[in-house]
């Protein structure tokens, strides 16, 4: 039964002004056990291919994102090893007819941002 609701993310790269390609990123739904719900990896444009959580799919509940981008800046010569940011873990709560839901991260070698964007 789908909820009205589903989850989508891109990876801005703010350190060289592009798109997040190549950053993997794991969603994991936090109660009442973590569990695993999957693993993206972004496009050339940053973005997943597909939604996160699509509204077939859609639990309510409280979830994270971990974006690896340690491995992306480390891999693209902007980070030592180790990296000072590695992987960036981002809890948001999803409730049912809530439409769209859209996690950016924005992100360079030493910080980060992110936002519900559109």
């Amino acid at each position: 039964m789908a909820h009205d609701s589903y989850l989508t993310t891109h990876v801005l790269d703010t350190a060289r002004g592009r798109p997040g390609a190549g950053v993997t990123v794991e969603l994991w739904r936090v109660e009442p056990e973590p569990a695993h719900v999957g693993t993206i990896v972004t496009d050339a444009d940053g973005r997943a291919g597909a939604p996160l959580l699509p509204e077939a799919g859609f639990v309510p509940g409280r979830y994270e994102l971990r974006f690896h981008v340690g491995d992306y800046f480390r891999d693209s010569g902007l980070a030592a090893d180790p990296a000072f940011l590695d992987v960036v873990p981002v809890r948001v709560h999803l409730a049912a007819g809530q439409g769209h839901y859209h996690v950016p991260l924005l992100c360079a070698p030493w910080s980060y941002t992110t936002y519900r964007g559109s």
